[in-house]
């Protein structure tokens, strides 16, 4: 079976959604975090980085849609 090659485009969605998905860990973990100065920040600005986080799920699955979406495409 013959192995896909990711187009340069391609490629760099690939990396946007690494490097999405390591911002998102990073900002679950400092959320998460025991003793956090997350703990010390207004409730509004929790809630906006709930928002944020929450949509940078929703982004990083649209990556992820697309780059299976690549095999196929051939």
């Amino acid at each position: 079976m013959d192995e896909y090659v990711l187009q340069p485009h391609q490629q760099r969605v690939v990396e946007e959604k690494a490097e999405l998905d390591e911002r998102l860990t990073k900002l679950i973990q400092f959320r998460e975090s025991i003793d956090s100065p997350y703990e010390r920040l207004s409730g509004a600005e929790q809630n906006r980085l709930h928002i944020q986080a929450t949509i940078m799920r929703q982004y990083s699955s649209i990556l992820a849609d697309r780059i299976s979406a690549f095999g196929a495409a051939k």
